[in-house]
């Protein structure tokens, strides 16, 4: 038995189909590969930029951080101030009767 003409074309043609199949099904996976991959790009800019603008904002800390402890500082020495005046006033109303008329006069 030899080989005739219609096995060979057959066998050619079979070779040629299976080639543009698995063509098609490598550029189908390729085009998936490649949309994952804008999509990770994606996600990765937005993480990247989300980063930029966390760093900007803590980089600040220490330049607000500052000015707040002085304006703790200070509040604080006004509140010892009043809640010293407060016992004061506490502790006239204990042994002053006629307090409002002391206020008044």
């Amino acid at each position: 038995m030899g080989i005739t003409e219609s096995a060979v074309l057959i066998v050619w043609a079979g070779s040629l189909v299976i080639g543009v199949v698995v063509i098609g099904v490598v550029a189908f996976l390729l085009t998936m590969i490649r949309k994952t991959a804008d999509q990770i790009l994606d996600g990765v800019s937005a993480i990247w930029t989300h980063g930029k603008l966390v760093a900007n904002n803590t980089i600040q800390i220490p330049l607000f951080l500052g000015t707040t402890n002085r304006v703790v500082s200070q509040i604080k020495l006004e509140a010892v101030a009043i809640l010293g005046a407060t016992k004061a006033i506490e502790e006239h109303a204990k042994s002053c009767p006629g307090c409002p008329e002391c206020v008044l006069s």
